[in-house]
């Protein structure tokens, strides 16, 4: 997870990792922050007159904890924080953050200083709750390459598992991983509610525009609750 940071992380003469991109909206920042409702952007230090939407993450894309997608079909677990996500085939072990939606409607990033940390939108689902639960992390820095930086090596069938507060862990399958032109996000799609329980990886994705100081598009990978 859009178009600035509260305090926005400037590049520092730095190219980014080209080997850490994995893309994904929301329009998910790659150090910046990400707009929930109609996309995320990349945020390497986006000026504050970037775009953005007002748009509501509740009603606009259906991440609220009630869902109302109908009852839920297949296996399901009830609230719980999440703590810890392992994806043991790109070597993520990392905590979780709480993102909150700013006044503006924008979703914030997990801290841009930390290159090991996940984020999970705490007013959606939490991961293997019914619905579509969101979670971002940055693809790089304007250091090095950050937690999801390979993410977009995850395929059809892999698996990874988010621990929990209650002491459940809950494992999920890949269905599909997409990337998304940032200015074409289908936003339904990704943030919708589901009956089922859902969860969403997003991160950051193909070129980066200097110009704008962003990634030109987003990874998001799209699983469900084993």
């Amino acid at each position: 997870m859009a178009s600035r940071l509260s305090s926005p992380v400037e590049p520092q003469s730095v190219t980014p990792l080209q080997g850490a991109r994995p893309g994904m909206p929301l329009y998910v920042w790659c150090a910046g922050i990400m707009l929930l409702a109609l996309s995320l952007f990349g945020g390497h230090g986006k000026p504050s007159g970037a775009s953005d939407f007002s748009a509501k993450p509740h009603a606009e894309a259906g991440l609220s904890p009630s869902s109302s997608a109908g009852p839920p079909t297949g296996k399901h677990l009830p609230r719980s924080e999440p703590t810890r996500l392992l994806i043991p085939k790109i070597g993520v072990d990392a905590p979780f953050t709480e993102l909150a939606v700013d006044a503006t409607g924008k979703l914030q990033p997990p801290p841009a200083d930390d290159t090991n940390m996940v984020g999970w939108y705490a007013k959606g689902v939490s991961p293997g709750e019914p619905g579509a639960a969101i979670v971002a992390g940055h693809v790089d820095t304007t250091t090095s390459a950050a937690v999801f930086a390979d993410l977009r090596e995850l395929e059809p069938g892999d698996q990874f598992t988010v621990n929990r507060a209650d002491g459940r862990n809950a494992t999920f399958v890949v269905d599909s991983a997409d990337t998304f032109a940032k200015d074409d996000f289908p936003d339904k799609r990704v943030y919708a509610d589901t009956r089922d329980a859902e969860v969403r990886l997003i991160t950051c994705a193909g070129d980066y525009d200097h110009s704008a100081r962003d990634y030109t598009e987003n990874l998001v990978v799209f699983a469900h609750l084993v």
